[in-house]
């Protein structure tokens, strides 16, 4: 790292990506009101980074990574204590050129369906779905896209032979009676650029509820197979009771075994039908 000023003041934040990865490569450039460069440094691994030794006065930050468009903050040091910036959010290059209109089929391969449950008031237990399928038909506009999910409700996969075979039976998926899980969505809804939230309805066991999943975009590029693929990161959180999954355990001091909310959690990675 390079200072031109010396005192007393000090700039920290956070570089992340839109779905709050850490960019370890990431540069750092302070610059004062003048137009000089007053510090540069790279993050560390998580991301973070500290710039020291600054004077008062007015900064600008620009936080610049390989494939991924620069962005700028400002900052007001003081001369004594440390300003944090917070998280500056790096978006991926072509991240915010909306995906074609055409219908894309999601790859198993490269996507994961994950569940989070809480276990004994403080621990996690995580499992995810290994096979499913489905289509996102990308429509202009795009507020009317829509999705089309199917899960094979028995091939959840905890880790634990034991465990799976109880999550598969009549207490939790009753896999028998429902072998699949599905979701249909109603409305897409663009709240940014890179950020959507769309409705729809979960159909798991004899229960269809609406859900809304949040998404973040995450971009597009040139696929394996000299293709195009898309990007998305979703997440909601259920109520088990709801999907009539409601097999519990007591135990002290009022605690369940298994908490009643599921942290669910959807990388997908898309490839388009031309």
């Amino acid at each position: 790292m390079t200072n031109r000023k010396v005192g007393g003041g000090v700039l920290t934040g956070t570089v992340v990506t839109c779905d709050g990865w850490p960019v370890p490569h990431a540069v750092v450039t302070v610059i004062d009101s003048a137009g000089t460069q007053s510090a540069r440094t790279t993050v560390r691994h998580d991301g973070y980074f500290t710039v020291a030794g600054l004077s008062p006065g007015v900064y600008t930050v620009i936080t610049t990574a390989a494939g991924h468009d620069p962005q700028a903050r400002t900052g007001l040091v003081n001369g004594a204590g440390s300003v944090d910036l917070g998280r500056l959010v790096l978006v991926r290059i072509g991240a915010v050129v909306l995906p074609v209109p055409g219908i894309w089929h999601i790859d198993p391969i490269h996507s994961t369906v994950a569940a989070t449950a809480v276990h004994l008031g403080f621990a996690k237990i995580h499992g995810r779905f290994r096979e499913f399928s489905g289509t996102l038909t990308v429509a202009d506009p795009l507020e009317y896209s829509s999705v089309d999910v199917v899960i094979d409700a028995a091939s959840i996969d905890t880790g634990n032979s034991d465990r799976d075979a109880h999550l598969r039976s009549p207490d939790f998926l009753d896999v028998a009676a429902f072998p699949q899980i599905r979701y249909t969505s109603q409305r897409l809804t663009v709240v940014r650029p890179d950020t959507w939230r769309l409705d729809g309805r979960l159909a798991l066991k004899s229960v269809t509820e609406p859900v809304t999943l949040n998404i973040n975009y995450l971009g597009t590029g040139a696929g394996p197979l000299d293709d195009v693929r898309a990007g998305f990161h979703a997440s909601t959180e259920l109520d088990r009771d709801q999907f009539d999954m409601i097999w519990n355990q007591s135990l002290l001091a009022g605690v369940f075994a298994v908490g009643r909310s599921l942290r669910i959690t959807i990388d997908v990675e898309a490839a388009w039908q031309q």
